[in-house]
């Protein structure tokens, strides 16, 4: 005998959401996490009187009556089932009384286990589970192992398979999550600008981390799974005929042949996240892309931020600063005052408003929707009428003289001009050489170093052994070319030491100071876009310069 309200209708599938957005949703949500803290402690039925014990004391209603209304409507809704409690009847009379017990129903449990993956999706941050890629390859060694024996035991086959594909599940669900908080980080949302730049270095080190673990790792992974091809079907079948154990006589065929599927289906996604095909690149190659190219932009954001900072020219910035003028001024004509200096709406020229006017106007102030007919004639300079101008005769203006700002003007862009030309000057090689023996660079050079290596990490695709990149403004060209031996190359500077892979590196200086074809118009920052570099060139190393 179950409990159900008086004209209450039957619970939809969906019912059991409903309390979500109901008046006291609140109350509602707190009942459930009685229920559910109950379910931990294998405790069935609570009475309201329980209820009531366990809900938190600051929102706890001062009468029970409040939590039975609410629990008589989850009853409603399809959360709980209420049930007669006779435990505590004594007399004839106590069975005509409102006793009731509750419990969670399927309905209401499915509804809970829905808003907790509901609320752990939203707060899961993912990982690149390095450890997982080992895993992968103990597992698959395993498998190879077994495909070598005439008669693999079916529980070692199942045991095996299953923990691979639970550990690859783990590993493309986190390194997606990941991949999107990273993206999140680097757009600035749902992060404060000061954690970012607190966590920036360990963040920045950990993709290198694991970029380095997916290319040495996922290449051994590509090789045993090609080892196995051909070789595993048999071990799907043994996994699969273990599943179907337990299916009833006549469907045990048919649940055989939809696990191998399933099994099939799981081990052709696995081969597909760690091995390309024609026309298509595999997931891992993918994401390697994806956190080379997140390196730089996070570098970026750093460098947007460093300039906030340092007080460059930002609109953003300069609103929230005048925002903070407005609020701070004494009072309206402050305000009013410094709305005309800011947005330079004054009156118009032609028109005297002078301190007599104003003082009219403060003492008998004329509103705003006053039509002009009604509203007192303004006074206009006889000599506008005459002549058409307002323009006072007398003695002509002084001149500003602005030839000292000119010069300064100058001697800055010609020092801009010095250390950009002495930056290119410093990087040309003339000739091939390696980036170990490209020696100590002074900030300017290096600065437009890092630029280029940033650059040229954003579009560098896996596969280039060499590339030619010439700057936009065709001033300076480029060739990088990979060495087969490796090796570290470290590049000082005034500010620490740029350590990353060798490279065979050949920089020209298309337009050096001199040349007949030099303007004599600023010189436009060099941005070499040049992709040949992997993503540890071009970021220090920790403790080093990130400038």
């Amino acid at each position: 005998m179950t409990y159900q309200p008086a004209g209450a209708a039957p619970p939809s599938s969906y019912a059991a959401f409903a309390h979500l957005t109901a008046p006291n949703a609140v109350l509602y949500r707190q009942v459930m996490g009685a229920f559910l803290a109950a379910k931990e402690r294998f405790a069935v039925h609570l009475r309201p009187e329980d209820v009531h014990a366990a809900l938190p004391l600051a929102t706890r209603p001062d009468d029970v009556d409040a939590v039975v209304n609410a629990l008589d409507k989850l009853v409603e809704w399809g959360n709980l089932r209420a049930d007669p409690d006779t435990a505590r009847v004594t007399a004839v009379e106590d069975f005509y009384r409102k006793r009731f017990i509750y419990q969670l129903t399927q309905a209401g449990e499915a509804a809970e286990e829905a808003l907790g993956a509901y609320g752990e999706a939203l707060g899961r941050r993912g990982a690149l589970q390095a450890v997982a890629l080992h895993d992968i390859i103990t597992q698959l060694r395993a498998l190879l192992v077994l495909s070598s024996e005439e008669h693999p035991d079916a529980s070692k086959t199942y045991l095996t398979l299953d923990t691979l594909t639970s550990r690859f599940a783990a590993l493309a669900e986190n390194a997606r999550a990941f991949m999107g908080s990273v993206q999140r980080t680097i757009d600035l949302h749902e992060v404060e600008v000061e954690d970012f730049l607190a966590y920036k270095d360990r963040l920045i080190q950990y993709l290198e981390k694991f970029i380095q673990d997916l290319i040495t790792l996922g290449s051994r992974i590509a090789q045993l799974i090609q080892e196995l091809d051909g070789r595993v079907d048999p071990l799907l079948r043994v996994a699969a005929a273990r599943e179907a154990v337990d299916a009833s006589p006549g469907e045990a065929a048919g649940v055989e042949k939809l696990a191998h599927d399933r099994w099939t289906g799981r081990w052709d996604g696995l081969a597909a996240w760690f091995i390309s095909a024609e026309g298509r690149e595999s997931q891992a190659r993918l994401l390697r892309g994806r956190a080379l190219g997140a390196i730089p932009q996070l570098l970026a954001v750093v460098r947007i931020l460093n300039e906030r900072r340092t007080g460059r020219s930002d609109r953003s910035a300069d609103f929230r600063t005048l925002a903070r003028w407005f609020a701070e001024a004494e009072d309206d004509a402050a305000r009013h005052r410094l709305w005309r200096v800011a947005f330079g709406l004054h009156p118009s020229r032609h028109l005297t408003v002078d301190a007599d006017t104003l003082a009219e106007r403060d003492a008998a102030p004329v509103p705003a929707a006053t039509p002009w007919a009604e509203a007192e004639p303004l006074r206009i300079s006889p000599q506008l009428r005459r002549t058409g101008s307002y323009e006072r005769r007398g003695k002509t203006r002084k001149v500003e003289d602005r030839s000292q700002g000119r010069r300064l003007l100058a001697e800055l862009a010609a020092r801009q001009n010095a250390e950009i030309a002495e930056a290119r000057a410093r990087l040309a090689t003339h000739g091939e050489t390696r980036l170990s023996l490209l020696g100590e660079l002074d900030p300017a050079a290096f600065g437009l170093f890092l630029h280029l290596l940033g650059d040229a990490l954003a579009t560098w695709r896996p596969g280039m052994t060499r590339t030619v990149a010439t700057s936009n403004d065709g001033a300076m060209e480029i060739r990088l070319t990979q060495l087969p031996d490796g090796g570290q190359a470290e590049i000082r500077t005034p500010g620490g030491v740029f350590r990353g892979p060798d490279h065979v590196v050949e920089i020209i200086d298309l337009d050096p100071p001199g040349d007949p074809s030099t303007t004599s118009g600023p010189a436009a920052p060099v941005i070499v876009e040049a992709t040949a570099l992997d993503a540890t060139a071009a970021v220090p190393g920790p403790g080093e310069d990130r400038r």
